[in-house]
């Protein structure tokens, strides 16, 4: 006749067998989950970081303000441009008006629509500090978290 078999296990063995299957299925289903819903929210309403439109910010200069016009549309910067500088300005700070193309011809170029760090002249770096302040005011204005606060 056939011998019978008998098996011993320890209860603990089994507790942390159980528990290994358990933790295993969880982290498939886990993994299932992440992945599955990054798929749909891609294919979602896509998001816009900039409200399209004309923003405008100032910087004091010598007790004269400066005003900055940025034009955006919804995930671009179209223009960055001095509006209403007057000649007497334009003598005193030569500087001024080439940093704000050096600036301008960065951001027209990036490819994304948040600002990437800039690479500023020496010559200008202090001019520049002062005109990006401006700028970053004026793309404040012009994100869409703060147009609907």
């Amino acid at each position: 006749m056939g011998s019978t078999k008998i098996f011993v296990f320890k209860l603990k063995e089994i507790i942390y067998t159980a528990l290994f299957i358990a933790l295993g299925i969880l982290l498939i289903f886990l993994l299932i989950f992440m992945f599955t819903n990054k798929k749909e929210k891609d294919k979602a309403i896509p998001t816009f970081e900039y409200v399209p439109g004309v923003y405008t910010s100032s910087v004091m200069l010598d007790q004269k303000p400066i005003n900055v016009e940025v034009i955006v549309d919804s995930n671009h910067i179209n223009s960055v441009k001095i509006i209403d500088l007057s000649s007497d300005a334009e003598t005193l700070y030569p500087l001024l008006v080439p940093a704000m193309n050096s600036i301008e011809s960065q951001l027209i170029n990036q490819t994304s629509a948040a600002v990437e760090p800039l690479e500023i002249k020496t010559e200008y770096q202090y001019t520049s500090a002062l005109l990006l302040t401006a700028v970053e005011d004026a793309l404040s204005k012009a994100r869409v978290e703060s147009v609907h606060k």
